[in-house]
């Protein structure tokens, strides 16, 4: 029996993911403890893990609305978060892990205390990448304008001031890419397959493509019409009516099915009147839907669109960071999905309808499935953090 230690960021799409690993490592007789967040105690507890609390220490949970969208946006900023959160963490984590003599910490790629942790007390660790995974090749597909090139560039010095106050209190980091990049040594989880993964042929040995995390559906949506079409941009930059009015604009009294899922920011009454055919709600059970779904307008987060993937179901494309940029375009290239290029009533709904007339998408949707399904899933997970325990 081992003693696995994990860490992630306040974020459902990096959490879920982890959740059948960890119930996994549980039933094979491991003991886990999971540095998180109030939000997500249960669902961790659910798994056999012990939750530790990182609330009290978190930078990011403090942000302003506004700043928690400046996150994706700001590499001077999110470092900044990181490494207030790091320090913050220090003491703390430096002593719970000393006294706990863990076997092997996983850490999600952005928790840099648990990566930081870990290099500091030489703790055998294995990074848990939800996203892609990125080196020189695959980071491509992050395709930077001329203006997000010089605004990193300004950034810089900013950035080297907050990797200094992490080498002061003993952590072995050079530069911002020991912090948000692993290279060919660090043993890595990625939570998709070879073929979804950009270039995942350049990546060593030491990288698994384990497949996405797939919840099992556990209820029931009943689909009322011959094509379903899910609406929904998250739970994080979802604050988005002018494209929820218009969504409503396109298919308001059509022959389509639409569910509309708006998330905690946006007012309902400013929506207006909500057309016999639509089901909008805070909420959805996105796998109950997916399941019915025929397509999907998303902001391409990895979770949401794997899922879609998972379920075959084509996607019509709206990112809002340059993360879900890079994931868009990857699903553009293996042609699974449209970009869609504005929010005007009349091209969401042109969008949509070419995606839902061409069986290219649903096939190409089709394959990535496929792949998804021949993946080694959580087990291969967990024994990929097997192999690393001392």
């Amino acid at each position: 029996m081992s003693k696995i230690v994990f860490f992630c960021i306040p974020a459902h799409g990096h959490t879920n993911p982890t959740l059948g690993v960890v119930k996994e490592l549980v039933n094979r007789g491991h003991q886990v403890w999971y540095y998180s967040y109030e939000p997500f105690r249960q669902k961790i507890e659910d798994t056999g893990a012990t939750f530790v609390s990182c609330d009290a220490y978190d930078c990011e949970q403090k942000l302003t609305t506004k700043e928690v969208v400046k996150l994706g946006k700001d590499l001077a900023f999110s470092t900044k978060v990181l490494v207030d959160t790091t320090l913050a963490l220090d003491d703390v984590v430096c002593a719970h892990m000393e006294e706990l003599k863990p076997d092997c910490i996983v850490s999600d790629s952005m928790a840099v205390w648990g990566k930081a942790v870990a290099l500091k007390l030489g703790i055998p660790m294995v990074s848990s990448t939800t996203t892609f995974a990125f080196n020189e090749h695959s980071a491509k597909i992050m395709k930077q304008g001329f203006g997000d090139t010089v605004k990193m560039i300004f950034s810089l010095p900013k950035i080297s001031k907050d990797v200094k106050r992490l080498q002061t209190k003993g952590y072995p980091i050079k530069n911002i890419l020991d912090i948000l990049q692993n290279d060919n040594e660090t043993h890595t989880i990625v939570y998709t397959s070879p073929e979804f993964q950009p270039s995942s042929e350049t990546f060593s040995d030491k990288y698994v493509f384990v497949g996405p995390s797939i919840r099992p559906v556990t209820s029931e949506i009943t689909k009322t019409a011959d094509k379903l079409i899910y609406i929904s941009m998250g739970t994080v930059n979802n604050d988005l009516l002018p494209l929820y009015k218009n969504c409503i604009s396109a298919f308001a009294d059509t022959d389509y099915q639409v569910i509309m899922s708006i998330g905690n920011w946006t007012d309902d009454d400013a929506l207006g009147i909500i057309p016999d055919n639509f089901i909008v709600a805070d909420h959805v059970d996105q796998m109950a839907v997916l399941e019915k779904a025929d397509a999907f307008l998303t902001h391409c987060g990895m979770n949401s669109t794997s899922e879609a993937l998972y379920f075959e179901v084509p996607l019509v494309m709206y990112p809002q960071q340059s993360e879900q940029g890079g994931v868009a375009a990857r699903v553009e290239e293996l042609g699974a999905g449209k970009m869609l290029p504005d929010i005007e009533p009349d091209t969401i709904r042109e969008t949509i309808e070419d995606v839902l007339s061409h069986a290219s998408y649903k096939k190409a949707a089709a394959r990535i499935s496929g792949s998804f399904k021949k993946c080694s899933g959580v087990k291969g997970a967990a024994d990929k953090i097997e192999s690393m325990c001392r």
